[in-house]
């Protein structure tokens, strides 16, 4: 167990002002370059960049977030000078099929440490989406807090351009956004990778126990068919109940 301070575990209920991890490189936060967007293959440019004032960059990327069934989930996964290269194929988890994901699932477990937190259906309509979000990353840091990673002295990697993290933190943590990290940066891609097919395999269960909303292919997104499920059944416990339009 390292001994550097872990993450904060209370409730997210009362934020810290915004900013107060802050993005600790102004360079590396900028929006991607133009084209970035096109990027397919992500490489490990920007982490051996910040590997040079940090012994790990954990990578941190969402999952769910515009579902109105199910758990957000958030992914993380650490990266090193001694991971060595990531697996071929690698890619945002959005530009995979299920069955290529969950080929690439078990190598970006081998390929360094990881953890998925969630935000359940209840807390996200009681504190918000991106409260949860950012609950949903810290339980994600302190999972890997305990597997021994220094997360205190390591940079996480976020992608998007708000920090939606640092507000639910007590410590503040160095987080670094980055518009495209899930497409350009191998860490935030394994990220993605990690909560995308543990958020399915959570939502195709719950589909086996309420059959009626189609979540083995939908996984919680407001597809017709899910809309007639309610429709017909009503909203179930897994539904995010102020997102469903009447």
């Amino acid at each position: 167990m390292p001994k550097n301070p872990a993450p904060d575990s209370s409730a997210p209920q009362t934020a810290m002002p915004s900013g107060a991890g802050g993005s600790a490189d102004p360079a590396a936060a900028e929006p991607a370059a133009a084209g970035a967007s096109c990027v397919r293959d992500p490489s490990l440019a920007v982490e051996f960049q910040l590997l040079g004032s940090a012994p790990f960059v954990i990578g941190m990327d969402e999952v769910g977030r515009g579902a109105i069934a199910g758990p957000v989930a958030v992914g993380v996964h650490a990266f090193s000078l001694a991971s060595g290269e990531m697996p071929e194929g690698l890619r945002d988890s959005k530009l995979l099929t299920e069955k290529r994901r969950e080929a690439l699932f078990p190598l970006v477990c081998e390929w360094g440490a990881g953890a998925v937190g969630y935000g359940s259906p209840e807390a996200i309509d009681e504190f918000g989406i991106s409260a949860m979000l950012g609950a949903a990353g810290r339980e994600a840091l302190l999972q890997l807090h305990r597997d021994g990673i220094p997360v205190a002295d390591s940079v996480i990697l976020l992608d998007g351009k708000h920090d939606w993290l640092s507000p639910a933190l007590k410590r503040p943590l160095r987080v670094v956004t980055r518009v495209g990290a899930d497409r350009a940066c191998g860490s935030v891609a394994a990220a993605s990778v990690r909560a995308k097919v543990l958020r399915d395999r959570l939502m195709a269960t719950a589909a086996t126990r309420e059959p009626h909303y189609g979540w083995e292919s939908n996984k919680g997104y407001g597809s017709k068919a899910h809309y007639a499920g309610i429709a017909e059944h009503g909203v179930s416990s897994l539904h995010r109940k102020t997102w469903i339009k009447k």
